[in-house]
């Protein structure tokens, strides 16, 4: 093939891409690896729109024996090189290759309704069976009701196996059976409260087909998460899971950070990378680092005249993340969110087989939920299955902070004007200014909770929430040490002609019974002197000045119960 390649975004249809002249990243060798894999089915979980419909297009193209004019399309790529073993399985195969990655429903009736809908558009792909003489005419009848969508719901559980059965009577071959995004429904099930009916379903649906079918030569099942209740997967002893701390097939989903420059050179846009890596950078499946999320790169080149923008957005579980997210526990959530803005890392379990059931008590399982779906990332293996997380690029942070600005907004009541107003009054030095909108911010937002537990921290995790609308010009870092100790909040401004700021946070007891004006002021402006000479005394901007940044704000911030104060009070 020749001719100048092209981006063809939001194809994932193998044959498409690369008939027509599209890029295509060669992830080839993919289809070796998943056949000659010791295990006859494997659950790979991957984060959306990371490569997984586009991979199971290619290996369906590859094995498929319906589609031997598909082997010319693999001349140019590395699997042509594996002489031996294309000449051995190269369209060799009947295979199955369903999606399930758009069945959402609002109940389960209108669920099962989609997946009928599915199963027969699947069903139609080998609509020739009709005509097979090595088929009995029940069997011819079976296809054409689940064609017609006329079957009950048994008929459905057990379509995947009877189609493999079907096909590997007609070609005399065992069948290679692909599931992409297995787990949408149950994820939807789980948010629309159908959960028991859609497991019970996809348990016969899924395991008739891959456990013990004498009818199956290779399975190869993508989702986000491995769903462990009751389990889908949990008698299948010829599964091999691979998930994103997996050694193996580590660069087979993702941009390698090699793959993403070769894309960039091409269209000539490698003078782009410092950005691109900045902001798409970050991921690590396995050991291996510098994974590139692929979605968000192929839309940079495609539109890149329009800058740098968060393009990823993770569909399948967007709302339920957001939900979990902002919920009131900020001593646990909400400070630990802060925290990873900050650029700090987090160490938290991450738990393999995911169980929705336990979702609402569990909730040390909303960071596997983030670090599955792509919003996190492992940085380093502590020990066993606790891993250090972060998240990975600044496309991602920004997609927290919109979480965090949206939590502000919706929660409390704060207007995304005012977070903004408030913070930029900051970091321009109009301390008067940004007093006077934090008051009117804090007196809001405390109405709606009480300030319990830690209130130092909560008082601090709100206070970084404030300053998340401003994070794309400054690096926000908590409790770090500098100097002779730790201060609270340290803003770095990336442009070091702009002023820096060092935070130090402390609290008192609001207005007591029969205290004086005077007194109360007395001991706002007693702290407020604390925690000036805290920051000057222990040198908490030292930092700032090592990054050769000049201006520095020193602000001391006093809650006085439930309200802060910036100046002391006359």
């Amino acid at each position: 093939m020749s001719g100048r390649k092209k981006i063809l975004k939001g194809d994932s249809d193998f044959k498409n891409i690369v008939a027509n002249q599209g890029y295509f990243v060669d992830k080839t060798l993919l289809i070796k690896e998943f056949h000659e894999n010791g295990d006859k089915v494997l659950l790979i979980p991957r984060p959306r729109r990371f490569g997984k419909t586009l991979n199971l297009s290619m290996i369906e193209h590859f094995f498929d024996i319906n589609k031997k004019e598909s082997a010319g399309l693999f001349t140019e790529f590395k699997i042509s090189a594996e002489k031996g073993f294309c000449q051995s399985h190269q369209n060799k195969y009947p295979v199955i290759n369903l999606s399930l990655k758009s069945v959402r429903a609002s109940d389960w009736d209108a669920c099962l309704l989609h997946i009928k809908d599915v199963i027969s558009r699947v069903y139609k792909e080998h609509k020739y069976l009709l005509k097979s003489d090595k088929l009995e005419g029940f069997e011819k009848q079976f296809i054409e009701k689940i064609i017609l969508e006329k079957g009950v719901q048994k008929d459905y559980e057990f379509s995947l196996l009877n189609l493999s059965e079907y096909l590997s009577t007609h070609f005399g071959n065992e069948a290679i059976l692909l599931v992409d995004e297995y787990d949408t429904p149950i994820i939807n099930g789980y948010k629309e409260e159908y959960y028991d009916e859609v497991i019970k379903f996809m348990q016969v649906f899924m395991g008739s087909a891959f456990k013990g079918n004498p009818f199956l030569h290779k399975g190869l099942i993508t989702g986000i998460m491995r769903i462990a209740r009751e389990s889908i997967f949990s008698e299948m002893n010829n599964i091999g899971v691979y998930t994103i701390t997996s050694l193996y097939f580590a660069d087979k989903f993702g941009f390698t950070e090699q793959e993403t420059k070769d894309a960039l050179k091409y269209f000539g846009l490698e003078g782009h990378f410092p950005e691109v890596q900045k902001w798409y950078n970050g991921y690590k499946f396995g050991n291996t680092g510098q994974i590139y999320n692929p979605w968000s790169i192929v839309n940079y080149i495609s539109r890149y005249e329009e800058g740098f923008k968060a393009y990823w957005i993770n569909t399948g579980t967007d709302s339920l993340i957001k939900s979990r997210i902002v919920e009131p526990d900020l001593n646990r959530t909400y400070d630990t969110l802060q925290r990873l803005i900050a650029g700090q890392t987090i160490e938290k379990r991450i738990v393999d087989s995911f169980v929705f059931a336990d979702f609402d008590t569990k909730k040390e399982l909303l960071w596997t939920l983030l670090a599955f779906s792509g919003y996190l990332t492992q940085t380093e293996n502590v020990k066993d299955d606790v891993y250090l997380l972060k998240i990975p690029n600044f496309e991602i942070k920004k997609v927290f902070k919109d979480i965090v600005i949206d939590w502000w907004e919706m929660e409390h009541r704060v207007a995304r004007l005012l977070l903004e107003e408030t913070a930029g009054h900051l970091v321009n030095n109009r301390l008067e200014a940004f007093e006077k909108g934090f008051k009117q911010i804090m007196g809001d937002t405390f109405s709606y909770f009480d300030a319990g537990g830690e209130p130092e921290k909560t008082y601090q995790a709100y206070v970084l929430g404030l300053l998340a609308v401003i994070g794309d010009d400054y690096l926000i870092r908590s409790n770090r040490e500098s100097g002779e100790g730790r201060y609270d909040i340290m803003l770095m401004p990336h442009d070091k002609s702009r002023h820096g700021v060092v935070i130090e946070i402390k609290r008192i007891e609001g207005r007591k019974k029969k205290e004086t004006e005077e007194a109360f002021a007395k001991r706002i402006n007693a702290t407020l002197t604390e925690a000036a000479h805290q920051i000057e005394h222990k040198k908490y901007y030292q930092e700032l000045l090592a990054q050769q940044i000049e201006k520095i704000i020193q602000l001391p911030i006093v809650f006085a119960g439930k309200e802060p104060f910036v100046f002391p009070v006359e």
